[in-house]
Parts: structure tokens; C-alpha cells; sequence
């Protein structure tokens, strides 16, 4: 049986006073491009304020943890690589722990590869043992020739997240889930496993990465399938913004229901005391 759709920014049963960490998304719930949800950044200090923790949980894998900081910090807020988490390096660690010292064809950015090899990711152009695909930017026609060739010869298949489109400032652009349609319309598979939100091996690589049980941790973000998802799939608190992707009428269709519904972070700066 559903859950009922909470009432946007109330929250009536104090859900967010039991929260100590916040696992934020970004795109969409933080910020838009360059620009600052209104709002954002004073929520971001209540938080602080009230002797709770945030960390920015990112999807996207196009960009790594410092880019991130440089960007956080032309838009003035200081923080360090400990404040991100995002996909790329949830992948990282699945890795290690089960592929260890196997060669990896990467299908990412260069700022991504760079971060793979920094980790000790062996990567390979020709003869890899497994696939990752991520959010490449940089995508040409030659690599998904070569990504479609090991999808179709059966080699194990990784993907970073599975979000279909990413949000900017001026509409959305495809992401890494349009280029998973991609290959299976040419290889005929999908990806064996997904490590980004809403799975559990980002929540896993999330909780090594904050001083919280899951219980006392709130996902915010955007988007349903994702964020709203881990959350509820994986024993955080979820709480749905309407600033990015969903709207209500997204909510009312789907069969994940966020515990929280807020027009944005600034709603809910009023219920953390």
C-alpha cells in the first residue's frame, strides 16, 4: 500500500529533528549551473548552526571531488574534499573491493580517469576485464563504437548512476542513463550493476564516509528515482525539493513517496532547531 503524499513544507512529525547528517544532492537542489538555489546557502549554515553535518552525495560523474570544491568555492563557499561524495568515487570503491588490479575500459571525462588512476584503477584501451560507463561529456562516436564492442563480447558491466538527463541552467542535457539506452539498443544489455543513487553500494560507500547511522541521515534532492529512492530503499530519511526535476505531479504518479516534500531548502530551514 502507498504511502500519502506529505503536505508540502510541513512536517508534522518532526522527521528532520531526528536527522544528524544531510546527504545533499546538488544539481537541482543546491544549485542550477553557477547559480544558488534560493536559499541554499543559509540552509547550509543552519545546518552547522545546529551542530548538524552535510555532505554534497553527487550522481554525476563527469566532474571529480576537487572540481567540485573549485566550483563550491568561485560561488563562496569554502569547504573541503571530505564534503563530496559523488559516484565516481562510490565506483572507485566497488571496485577495489571487487575487482581488484582488473583492467578497466573507462568510458568518463578525463577529470574522471584522472581520478581512477589516482585511486589505483588500472585502466585499458584495448584488453580491459570490465566496463565502466559513467557521464562522459566528452563522448564520441569512436568510444561508443568501442564501449558497444565489450558490452556485446560479455565482459562484466558497470555503470556509475543511472540518471537519464542532468539538469543546468538552461534545461536538461542526456546523462549517463541515455547513454546506457544507447548501448543496449546496439549490445543489447544493460548494465550488470549500478553503483549510484538510488543503490545501496552508494548508501555503503556514504556511510564509511559520515559519523551517522542511516536512521539519522536525510537524502535530499530532486528527483524520485534517485535520490527519493535511496533514501527510502536504504533506511535514510528522504526528502523531495521541488526546485529541479519532480514536481508534485511526478509524486502523485509514482510509487516512491518521499517521507518530506519542501519547495526548496530554504523551506526547510524552520524546522532545524
Amino acid at each position: 500500500m502507498q504511502t500519502q503524499i506529505p503536505i508540502v513544507n510541513e512536517d508534522s512529525e518532526a522527521i528532520l529533528s531526528q536527522v544528524d547528517c544531510f546527504a545533499l544532492d546538488m544539481d537541482g537542489t543546491i544549485y542550477l549551473g553557477e547559480r544558488w538555489i534560493d536559499g541554499a546557502r543559509d540552509f547550509l549554515e543552519r545546518i552547522e548552526a545546529t551542530g548538524r553535518s552535510y555532505v554534497f552525495v553527487t550522481n554525476n560523474s563527469s566532474k571529480n571531488a576537487a572540481v567540485y570544491v573549485e566550483k563550491l568555492g568561485r560561488m563562496g563557499l569554502l569547504v573541503g574534499e571530505e564534503k563530496i561524495v559523488t559516484s565516481g568515487q562510490a565506483t572507485i570503491h566497488y571496485l577495489k573491493k571487487h575487482y581488484a588490479d582488473k583492467r578497466v575500459f573507462l568510458l568518463g571525462n578525463e577529470l574522471l580517469r584522472e581520478e581512477f588512476i589516482q585511486a589505483g584503477i588500472r585502466l585499458e584501451e584495448e584488453n580491459p576485464d570490465v566496463v565502466v560507463t559513467a557521464f562522459d561529456t566528452s563522448l564520441t562516436y569512436r568510444k561508443m563504437c568501442k564501449v558497444c564492442d565489450f558490452v556485446r563480447a560479455g565482459l562484466p558491466y558497470l555503470a556509475t548512476h543511472p540518471d537519464y538527463n542532468c539538469p543546468t541552467e538552461d534545461g536538461f542535457i542526456p546523462d549517463a542513463g541515455a547513454i546506457h539506452a544507447f548501448i543496449h539498443a546496439s549490445a543489447f544489455r544493460y548494465p550488470d550493476r549500478v553503483i549510484g543513487k538510488p543503490n545501496e553500494d552508494i548508501i555503503t560507500y556514504l556511510t564509511t564516509r559520515v559519523n551517522a547511522e542511516r536512521s539519522r541521515i536525510a537524502m535530499v534532492g530532486d528527483r524520485l528515482y534517485t535520490d527519493i529512492a535511496a533514501g527510502r530503499n536504504h533506511g535514510l530519511k528522504s526528502v523531495l525539493v521541488l526546485s529541479g526535476e519532480a514536481g508534485l505531479e511526478d509524486v502523485e504518479a509514482s510509487e516512491v513517496r518521499p517521507h518530506l516534500i519542501f519547495s526548496s531548502v530554504r523551506e526547510m530551514i524552520p524546522f532545524l532547531s
